[in-house]
């Protein structure tokens, strides 16, 4: 039988929560601003170049009091520790965990298995940097001697949907004269649109998988191979327009890549934490070695804050917190994660998988079964575009969706009042969900009783407001390590080990079995459920 005495609802400080909740749960955020004038300002943190407003959400400084003590109590701040001196906190893989030592200034110390691994992230900096400039300045030539001017990037995951988040949250810094593309998806229309106007000799291609043997990421690399060659004629040629990011040399070889242009990392270095590893290469090629290294610098601040803050300053402990109030005891499921940025426009997509691949766990690290609610759906869209898509739901819908505004003082592109009007879009909205309209105020204003109720807000729905000067380098690293250790902090204090995936491998081991069944000559003996052997002979008698 289980042992639920160390369940997380047993602690005192989440009881504490509990009766807390029961005091102050239903409190409107009207009477919250009504009965502190300064609340705006006393529930705002600024550090790392964010600022950080939390004056909305549902809670009290008794609520960040017992949320701060729920941390305690959870050890978060030993887990921290142990994240960042290369403890093998991954349990159930027996690895480190450390993507913050990704970003670690050059002479720094962090030892995993008694070594320091700091110099070895800098080589390989180092040497992306060296090959950066190559194709950059255009002294890395292909293999009929034309410089390269296309880059496409493949991989699958945290090999896509970090770079190519990067990619585009920094195109402004980009080099314009060079195409990037990026192809992660298995269906073949992927590939086939991401090349259709590239010529294969000014083409290079990044393929991006650690053990080189990922299925979607390989059979889209042999796809570009074959593509290149038909082409170029000359498997010779292989080597000056393809590159690996692997740690598996043989395979990398055996493709015909030179290993010499092989990036390698870490098997402490999770795919979905990766972006700031060799995994970026394509991001270092588009921006250049300046900018990546800014980057790098702005997630190491963040890493800096989070590391030494008290909790109750702390921006990416009280980031994870709130959420966790408003999950677990607010009941909100999911939350709307919503850049008024242009450029930011993928980051919703990478924080899907950032938050639920790591948080979506239904088990302790002692494989106790959880009875409470982990990792929130989150989802997303720029503003504000988004205001004329699903923000009906969240003002007037019958679910609470906590909102994570994003945006920025500074613009990139100073065009009118353009910039004048999204901020004031930011705002806006940050307000309406907040205070919303009631009936007393509409009808003051003349609005007919009949159409009262279609018109009443009911606000009281919590958001946050991050507000950095401009979109700059060191901006999106602050960004993205903001999210990643609010993750850490929420997996600390449910127990769970955010840094596994065991959930995406099932469907893939069955897709490994189906697949040769559907490719067979011969009709294959079917040892499936009555639906999935329905749908393989439908497919295969019709395609």
């Amino acid at each position: 039988m289980a042992d639920n005495s160390k369940s997380l609802t047993n602690l005192p400080e989440w009881k504490a929560l509990e009766a807390h909740y029961a005091k102050v749960g239903k409190t409107h955020l009207r009477e919250l601003f009504a009965a502190d004038p300064k609340r705006g300002e006393k529930f705002a943190v600024e550090a790392a170049g964010i600022y950080f407003d939390y004056s909305k959400h549902r809670v009290t400084s008794g609520t960040v009091n017992h949320l701060c003590d729920l941390a305690e109590a959870s050890g978060l701040r030993g887990r921290i520790e142990a994240m960042f001196t290369g403890e093998k906190i991954n349990l159930t893989e027996g690895r480190a965990v450390l993507h913050t030592a990704l970003r670690t200034p050059k002479g720094a110390t962090v030892t995993v298995d008694g070594e320091n691994v700091v110099p070895h992230v800098h080589a390989v900096l180092e040497k992306m940097e060296k090959f950066s400039e190559k194709v950059r300045t255009g002294e890395w030539k292909g293999h009929t001697g034309k410089a390269i001017r296309n880059i496409v990037n493949i991989g699958i995951g945290g090999s896509d949907l970090g770079p190519v988040m990067a990619y585009e949250a920094l195109k402004s810094y980009s080099q314009r004269g060079l195409t990037f593309r990026f192809v992660s998806n298995v269906d073949g229309a992927d590939f086939a649109e991401a090349v259709l106007d590239l010529d294969p000799a000014e083409t290079l291609v990044i393929v991006a998988s650690k053990t080189f043997t990922t299925q979607e990421t390989m059979t889209n690399a042999e796809t570009a191979r074959d593509w290149a060659l038909k082409a170029l004629k000359d498997r010779a040629a292989i080597a000056k327009h393809f590159v690996a990011v692997s740690t598996n040399a043989a395979r990398v070889s055996e493709f015909g890549i030179d290993t010499a242009n092989m990036f390698g990392f870490w098997d402490w270095v999770g795919g979905r934490y990766s972006m700031f590893s060799a995994i970026g290469l394509s991001t270092m090629i588009a921006i250049g070695p300046k900018h990546f290294r800014e980057m790098l610098a702005g997630a190491h601040e963040m890493d800096e804050h989070y590391r030494t803050a008290p909790f109750e300053e702390n921006i990416p402990a009280l980031m994870g917190l709130l959420g966790i109030w408003n999950n677990n005891f607010l009941g909100a499921q999911a939350i709307a994660v919503l850049p008024y940025e242009q450029y930011l426009k993928r980051f919703p997509a990478y924080l899907q998988q950032l938050t639920m691949e790591s948080n979506g766990k239904r088990v302790t690290l002692d494989g106790r079964a959880v009875d409470y609610q982990t990792s929130q759906i989150y989802w997303g869209e720029p503003g504000t575009n988004g205001q004329h898509s699903f923000y009906q739901l969240i003002h007037q819908g019958t679910k609470l969706i906590p909102c994570d505004f994003i945006a920025f003082s500074k613009t990139a592109h100073a065009l009118g009042r353009h910039h004048d009007l999204l901020m004031a879009n930011v705002f806006a909205q940050a307000e309406a969900l907040a205070f919303g309209k009631t009936a007393d105020e509409l009808k003051k204003e003349g609005v007919k009783d009949w159409l009262v109720p279609h018109k009443t807000f009911e606000g009281n729905r919590p958001s946050t407001t991050m507000l950095l000067d401009e979109l700059t380098p060191e901006a999106l690293g602050r960004l993205v390590a903001l999210y990643e250790h609010s993750v850490f902090t929420q997996g600390a204090v449910w127990q769970i080990g955010p840094f596994d995936q065991w959930g995406v491998e099932l469907g893939k081991a069955l897709a490994g079995r189906i697949a040769p069944e559907l490719e067979a000559a011969a009709e294959p003996e079917l040892r499936h459920d009555s639906s999935t052997n329905a749908l393989i002979r439908r497919y295969r008698g019709r395609r």
